[in-house]
């Protein structure tokens, strides 16, 4: 190869590199901040997320060439970050035995009815959930709390979700299940705890006057 060969070779490689890093910068840079809410939801700890999402990008970065233009590029930086995270976790960990969707989804809707019966509904429609919401999603246990950060929070869709978790559909289905169940039983722990008397109580103490 000549000189003006390899000189020639050199700009082109230099132009190629800043072409993609401008694109890796238009497309991928806005998204960080979900991209950290995510993360956070994960390790839920303000400097290991900060750290994960430091990996997502690094890891981004390096397969940006695999990156396909005009995809979902928000989807493709949460599975690199779901999968980040996961690689980060001791090999060993607590798995919780999942029920089957159906069996959930009975459990999800009398739960509610007994909300409904007791006041506890009507009570939840009545306060600020924000802050009990926040800390309800903090304590959901994994797998749970993914499923319904990328689904309720992020507004993926289920096959999305399934894409990033890398599991069928039907078993995000089934963590959605589980994980709205937990969710809706701590918000009726805080409506009580936060001084709203069920209406089936208020009858009560309203018969022993």
């Amino acid at each position: 190869m000549t000189p003006e060969e390899s000189q020639s070779s050199a700009t082109s490689a230099a132009g190629s590199n800043q072409r993609r890093d401008a694109d890796f910068e238009r497309v991928a840079l806005p998204w960080m901040n979900d991209v950290y809410r995510f993360a956070y939801s994960l390790t839920r700890n303000e400097s290991d997320a900060q750290d994960l999402v430091q990996e997502t990008y690094l890891r981004a970065f390096r397969s940006w060439h695999t990156f396909q233009p005009g995809s979902d590029a928000r989807r493709w930086l949460f599975t690199i970050c779901r999968n980040a995270f996961l690689r980060s976790r001791e090999r060993t960990r607590h798995e919780v035995d999942l029920q089957d969707g159906d069996t959930e989804a009975l459990a999800l809707a009398t739960r509610h009815r007994d909300m409904l019966n007791d006041g506890t509904d009507r009570a939840l429609s009545q306060i600020d959930l924000r802050p009990a919401l926040t800390t309800a999603l903090e304590q959901l246990q994994e797998p749970f709390r993914s499923a319904v950060i990328l689904v309720d929070v992020e507004d993926q869709s289920y096959h999305a979700a399934a894409e990033i978790l890398g599991v069928p559909i039907g078993t995000v289905r089934s963590r959605l299940f589980r994980g709205r169940r937990q969710l809706q039983e701590r918000l009726a722990l805080y409506a009580k705890d936060a001084g709203f008397a069920s209406a089936g109580t208020a009858k009560e103490k309203q018969s022993d006057d």
